[in-house]
């Protein structure tokens, strides 16, 4: 359905309460409230100088990067997760734009326009890289993303030791 303004939300709404911790696995899990930034790390700019191309960050990249560092400050460990896999699992909670139909207060509706799951968890990887919550972010073997309209606007974060979970059997690969 069309909301006007170019966003569309998707009929079928998703209770967030039914979201269940991964049980026997070491956790830490948080929530950022706050409006997600809907700039992403692909929004690069481009200079030539002396012929050459030259890559820079724009300032509304720098800026969404700042936002999302002052808010996950409290939530960085002592010491970064090294030397096994990591499970991220992350909601990502937009506000409803304003000319949303009507929905159940604490349901959450699907968000199905830009920007991408790919792009909005790259650079909150690369900040939660840069800030010390892992040493490097190819130690995270599972993602999954999703992106939602809610009341309450926000990033859900867990952050799950795979090594604890139970893999395929060898006959499912």
């Amino acid at each position: 359905m069309s909301c006007g303004t170019g966003d569309r939300v998707e009929d079928l709404p998703v209770h967030l309460s039914t979201l269940t911790d991964i049980e026997g696995s070491d956790l830490m899990k948080f929530k950022l409230k706050m409006i997600p930034p809907t700039a992403t790390a692909q929004q690069k700019g481009e200079r030539v100088v002396g012929g050459y191309i030259h890559h820079y960050k724009k300032k509304n990249v720098m800026a969404a990067e700042a936002v999302l560092r002052d808010a996950l400050l409290p939530y960085v460990p002592e010491t970064p997760i090294e030397g096994k896999p990591i499970r991220l699992e992350v909601k990502w909670l937009f506000p409803y734009p304003k000319s949303a139909k009507k929905h159940k207060p604490g349901w959450a509706r699907w968000k199905i326009t830009r920007p991408d799951t790919d792009n909005l968890n790259k650079m909150l990887k690369d900040v939660m890289t840069d800030m010390g919550f892992w040493k490097d972010d190819a130690l995270i073997c599972s993602e999954i993303v999703e992106k939602y309209y809610s009341d309450e606007p926000g990033i859900m974060i867990w952050i799950y030791d795979s090594m604890s979970m139970d893999l395929p059997d060898e006959g499912w690969f």
